[in-house]
């Protein structure tokens, strides 16, 4: 079966070759079968590989993949699969490797940086890892005919993979591919150079040293064991100076022991065909133990790295662990970043009001001068700026966001020594780990502080309530007294002069509004002690209203009162003594702080499912942006006022509103004045009795 994808201006082509069972493939190449059959890889969702390589215009591959991602609606990744010899490449590539995964990145791709001895193993290995369907491959330059192409190694080893292979325009990029370009002659290339002659002369000189050390050893020791000195320095060389210099030190010694060894000594020839044999087996036993040499070193290079970044968010995640403090997470995530990626760090935490502060100045003596505009923007639109990214790239510091379930907590401000430090994805992605944890934290000991402020603010309700409660019982007592003896002295006989009957009259309202305190107080501490069972039954919402505006008739006799209630309102199911206070309440205290002549006005309406009463004036109206304090204990609408009160009415109406499972909140009136509204839950009320038919008795007539 043969698919043709069109990306781009290139047409892609697989050969779909089905298995009888997938194959798992190792690092090393070999392809071992797998029990699992191969549907058991089932492809529930479309995704994409994109291999990048080192060609110049493997930016061509990336949009290509992007561009085909978008129209199947895929998700896709990008890799890099550096092989031991790709490691040598010089620093101008390796940046250019990087800005291509960057720029992967920045169009919705998984970027990743893969290590292996061979490409094509390392990238069936991740495909199957990511459940990947389909890979794509730039074509190559031609090769000989004993070289397999990437495209047909990954065809071998997975014949299930879709694989899509981008036509060439001027040149390709390829997955991998040990093809380097021609570009020499910079600073870091002829260093480099330098640096490699050194390794090869190091490895020619080792070989000619082990022939000046075994010459003496010629009498005594056969040249098959002469030869094991030889394959010795050998792997001695790859060790510490590397394949390229191994190569050289087994040419150089081939040519030594033939030299100074093999009869006729110290001249090249050879007499007898068995030392050629003996020649090409030292060579190739050289050759491959340089190879196998270098290859293992190359992975416990890339093992022992790994580890270290997993040891290091081990411990990060260990330390952050047990602190409950913000400046302890401030010291261990700078002192781990330091140490972990040798750069200078430090953090930027926002005050209550969101903006950023920086911190002491002995911990910014060591980072150097921030621009605390480009850390605003970073944590106000939580995305990274500055060096590496597309917010003013200019700049020598990175701000990386400290990114929390619930908020972004503040800023992680990293100044690298290099600008290649911050494109490796590998590098990026445990940075973001490590700031995702101090986020994690930062946010942990937040809450830790708000839940004690919590409770700190409930044990201090509960003792003023207490004490509250305690002085309200004490008070009581006396001032009924008060308000009793008040009330007989103003109705005392012979009638008092009338100075004196004012001042009786005086002391009485004084005596009945204390009362009405303390007994506000009390109200207050038992509804919120629980201790205040409702007595639901179905109400009429009238009768209520009515009752109300009776017993605050004193309080209205200035006051133009209008009732708007709904005609046929439903019953409903209330407290007819609670909710008569709710109404009280309101009433007087619109009644309150509106001037004489003001209107107040009742009103009630069937909003489905809950029965709405509002109590509206025309007065001066609430403080702009107090709306819901109002109804917090101790709260007035003006702090400082000549209107007797202590601020209980409303706490007391929000209780009871609440205690009935609905709501109540205040608002200004367009027109000028307040508004208080709150909402009481409909039900459905009981079937009215059937009026019983008159019966007339019968009477029974009597002679």
């Amino acid at each position: 079966m043969r698919n043709f994808f069109r990306s781009g201006n290139s047409i892609a082509l697989s050969d779909l070759v089905p298995g009888p069972s997938a194959r798992r493939v190792t690092a090393e190449g070999l392809a071992s079968p797998v029990e699992k059959p191969i549907d058991t890889f089932w492809k529930t969702k479309t995704r994409l590989l994109a291999c990048v390589g080192v060609r110049p215009d493997a930016e061509s591959v990336v949009r290509n993949s992007a561009r085909l991602a978008s129209q199947l609606n895929a998700e896709w990744h990008a890799v890099y699969v550096e092989t031991p010899r790709l490691q040598r490449l010089p620093e101008r590539q390796r940046e250019q490797i990087l800005r291509t995964l960057k720029l992967a990145s920045e169009l919705g791709a998984t970027t990743a940086v893969l290590s292996g001895n061979a490409l094509a193993p390392v990238i069936v290995e991740y495909a199957r890892d990511k459940n990947i369907s389909r890979v794509i491959l730039g074509r190559g330059p031609p090769r000989l005919r004993w070289r397999e192409t990437p495209a047909r190694q990954v065809t071998a080893l997975a014949p299930d993979l879709d694989l899509i292979e981008l036509g060439r325009a001027s040149a390709n990029a390829t997955c991998g591919t040990e093809n380097t370009p021609s570009e020499k002659g910079t600073a870091d290339s002829v260093s480099r150079d330098k640096r490699r002659g050194a390794r090869y002369l190091g490895g020619a000189a080792a070989s000619l040293l082990t022939a000046l050390f075994a010459t003496p050893l010629l009498p005594y020791f056969d040249l098959a064991n002469i030869v094991m000195l030889f394959l010795l320095t050998v792997v001695l060389v790859a060790v510490r100076l590397g394949q390229g210099a191994a190569i050289v030190s087994t040419l150089v010694g081939v040519a030594a022991f033939d030299y100074f060894f093999v009869p006729p000594r110290f001249s090249l020839a050879i007499t007898d065909f068995q030392y050629l044999v003996t020649f090409g087996v030292m060579l190739a036993v050289g050759l491959i133990t340089s190879r196998l040499m270098s290859n293992l070193l190359y992975q416990a290079h890339v093992a022992a790295h790994r580890e270290s970044r997993s040891r290091a968010l081990y411990e990060f995640a260990r330390a952050l662990s047990g602190v409950l403090e913000t400046a302890q997470i401030f010291d261990l995530t700078r002192d781990f970043i330091d140490r972990s990626f040798r750069v200078k760090a430090t953090l930027l935490l926002p005050d209550a009001g969101g903006r950023l502060q920086l911190p002491r100045a002995s911990q910014l003596a060591s980072i150097g001068v921030l621009d605390l505009g480009i850390a605003q923007w970073a944590f106000d639109h939580a995305q990274p700026a500055g060096i590496g990214t597309d917010t003013l790239p200019g700049t020598s510091f990175f701000y990386l966001p400290l990114r929390a379930p619930m908020r972004t907590r503040g800023i992680l401000v990293i100044a690298p020594e290099s600008r290649r430090w911050i494109l490796i994805p590998e590098q990026r992605q445990q940075l973001d780990t490590f700031a995702t944890l101090a986020a994690i934290a930062l946010e942990r000991v937040h809450y830790v502080e708000v839940a004690q402020e919590a409770l700190l603010h409930m044990e201090s309700e509960r003792l003023r309530n207490s004490l509250l409660s305690a002085l309200s019982h004490d008070l009581r007592t006396p001032l009924t007294s008060l308000v009793g003896m008040s009330e007989s002295l103003a109705m005392a006989r012979p009638p008092l002069p009338p100075a004196q009957q004012e001042l009786a009259q005086a002391l009485h309202d004084e005596s009945l509004r204390m009362s009405k305190l303390v007994a506000n107080l009390l109200d207050m501490a038992r509804i919120e002690s629980g201790e205040v069972r409702l007595n639901l039954e179905w109400q009429s919402v009238e009768e209520v209203v009515g009752t109300a505006l009776r017993a605050s008739r004193p309080q209205l006799t200035r006051h133009e009162v209008v009732t708007a209630l709904e005609p046929r309102l439903p019953l409903a199911r209330f407290d007819a003594v609670l909710i008569e206070r709710v109404l009280c309440n309101l009433v007087e205290n619109a009644a309150k702080y509106t001037p004489p002549g003001s209107r107040i006005e009742i009103a009630a309406v069937v909003k489905r499912p809950c029965l709405e009463i509002a109590v509206c004036d025309n007065g001066p109206g609430l403080p702009q942006g107090r709306e819901e304090a109002l109804f917090e204990k101790f709260v007035r609408g003006e702090h400082e006022s000549a209107t007797p009160g202590v601020g209980l009415g409303l706490a007391i109406c929000r209780a009871i509103v609440k205690a009935h499972g609905g709501e109540i909140h205040a608002q200004a009136r367009a027109g000028g004045g307040a508004c208080f509204r709150f909402t009481l839950p409909l039900g459905t009320p009981p079937a009215a009795p059937e009026p019983e038919e008159e019966r007339q008795p019968l009477l029974q007539k009597t002679s």
